[in-house]
């Protein structure tokens, strides 16, 4: 850095400016052309003023830290990087997308954007931070502030056009360049392919994760591919998992360390089935191994050692100023082996202990419940440009399935109130709706008094719902006016009043299962997503 002198108050203090060579300096131009691109054209749910905030927080705090320190004003280029970072991951629900300066949640950027400051000087190990400032202070904004109020970046951005082009291009070579002059590529390489494969092995189970850019769960292949691919995965790669002061100083310790979080970040992500819990696990894994740092430091050779080269650690006996014994090449071989084939086993584990993200299959309900549609009263469609933009195929005959389902579902739904038979509800509804109708069907069981709206819908118009719930999976609002029928039951099943009345509402459904569409939701027509 560049040192000038500031005078105050008659008093003389250096002034420490950034050095156009600082590390620092070239991942702050990464991650702020990625801001850029993401108020551009990748339409990411932050602000301006959030972003701001949290930047401004840690340069502030930085600022006067190190004058209370060292008596010198000095360039704030790490903290202003902590609360970059944490604005690129942290959301706030409910952030327009189409109003760049909106103020919604801004205490929230500088608070966690604080808390990941403090971190940095709270928690010490070796006379540097132990953490990565701004991994663990999102994680821990996650898990104490709920889905509910925070959330974090998508995996999944935007289709592949020119903006999303563009955003690899920066990411990949910046990021290259950045890890390789830093030494530690090695490292990133290991954690990419160990996440990889150990995501490999979950797809391959059938494991599944709602989002909200998807209209039924990600499963296998493409749960593979979004994650090791996603350009979110490749900023935790390169930009926060290699922080060279929370890393270990040794060849070794480092390709270990990559491999320890990829490992930690699988085995975490493995019981998740939402893209919340999901991100936070691979998140979560960077906290773990950190806080586990110590202990790999005594486990590796000394750094820059004649046994810190990772050939002669793995294919040879390895001695060391440690107090590490001599251990044959064939045990270390048969080591190796079995923490792969332990890695593997515990992945299968931990996704054995996921609840299902589907729900229970409709067939046969539908096979046994009356719910036939007279094709005579079928409303009128109308398919929003939004949908048809994000997803083709959903127009003509399959925007008319998915009305013909919406009808279906709400018939079942009256079946079920009827009958009393909950099982009928979980084959049509999921999330709220599911709750709502289940909260009524109790309340009937409690009162003997049974109420059902019968709808005949005249028109429906299928638009985006983006988001309909936290990064729940993305919905269709089916716009639907019409007119409903209330009917109250007794009992014994005798009708005791009837009346009919306009309405118009619109209907939340989602592919929970990849199948069949169902309700999850409803709001009145005019509310504002």
């Amino acid at each position: 850095m560049t040192a000038r002198t500031l005078t105050l108050g008659g008093s003389t203090y250096p002034v420490v400016l950034p050095n156009t060579r600082d590390p620092r300096l070239h991942v702050a131009a990464v991650i702020i052309t990625i801001h850029a691109l993401g108020q551009l054209g990748l339409g990411f749910q932050v602000s301006v003023p959030q972003i701001l905030s949290a930047i401004a927080t840690c340069a502030v705090l930085e600022v006067v830290i190190t004058f209370r320190s060292r008596r010198s004003f000095v360039w704030p280029a790490s903290a202003m990087l902590t609360g970059s970072g944490v604005a690129l991951i942290l959301r706030v629900p409910g952030t327009p997308r189409d109003d760049p300066w909106s103020t919604k949640g801004w205490y929230l950027f500088a608070g966690v954007a604080a808390l990941s400051l403090a971190t940095k000087y709270v928690i010490r190990y070796r006379g540097a931070h132990l953490f990565n400032p701004s991994n663990v202070g999102l994680v821990v904004a996650f898990i104490v502030l709920g889905r509910g109020r925070v959330e974090p970046l998508d995996f999944w951005w935007a289709p592949l056009a020119v903006w999303m082009v563009i955003a690899y291009a920066v990411i990949l070579t910046g990021g290259l360049l950045i890890t390789a002059r830093l030494r530690l590529l090695g490292m990133a390489a290991t954690f990419w392919v160990a996440l990889a494969a150990g995501v490999g092995v979950l797809a391959a189970t059938g494991h599944c994760m709602t989002a909200r850019w998807a209209f039924a769960p990600v499963c296998g292949f493409d749960y593979w591919r979004v994650i090791v691919t996603s350009p979110e995965v490749l900023i935790f790669l390169f930009f926060m998992i290699t922080d060279p002061k929370t890393v270990p100083a040794g060849r070794v310790g480092r390709v270990l360390f990559g491999l320890l979080v990829a490992l930690a970040s699988t085995l975490l992500m493995a019981p998740q089935t939402t893209e919340f819990g999901t991100k936070v696990a691979l998140l979560g894994g960077l906290v773990l191994v950190c806080a586990c740092r110590p202990l790999l430091d005594r486990l590796v050779p000394v750094p820059s050692s004649a046994g810190d080269r990772l050939g002669r650690f793995v294919a040879r006996s390895t001695s060391g100023t440690g107090g590490r014994g001599v251990v044959p090449s064939g045990v270390r071989v048969a080591l190796l082996a079995a923490a792969a084939v332990g890695l593997g086993a515990g992945v299968v584990a931990a996704e054995s202990l996921s609840s299902p993200a589907v729900a229970v299959p409709a067939d046969d309900v539908l096979g046994r419940v009356p719910h036939d549609v007279d094709p005579a009263t079928f409303p009128s469609i109308t398919v929003d440009r939004d949908v048809a933009d994000w997803n083709h195929e959903i127009a003509g005959d399959r925007a008319r399935q998915l009305v013909l389902d919406l009808v279906e579902n709400l018939e079942l739904e009256s079946q079920a109130l009827r009958r009393g038979d909950a099982t009928i509800l979980s084959a049509v509804d999921h999330g709220d709706r599911l709750d709502e109708m289940r909260a009524r069907l109790e309340h009937a069981g409690a009162t003997d008094v049974t109420v059902v709206e019968r709808y005949r819908i005249d028109a429906v118009t299928v638009t985006l719902l983006e988001p309909f719930g936290a990064q729940d999976g993305l919905s269709l609002g089916l716009e639907s006016r019409g007119t409903v029928t209330e009917e109250r039951y007794d009992d014994a099943g005798e009708r005791q009043s009837r009346a009919t009345a306009p309405f118009t509402t619109t209907f939340a459904m989602r592919q929970v299962t990849g199948g069949r569409w169902l309700n999850v939701g409803t709001r009145p027509l005019d509310e504002e997503p």
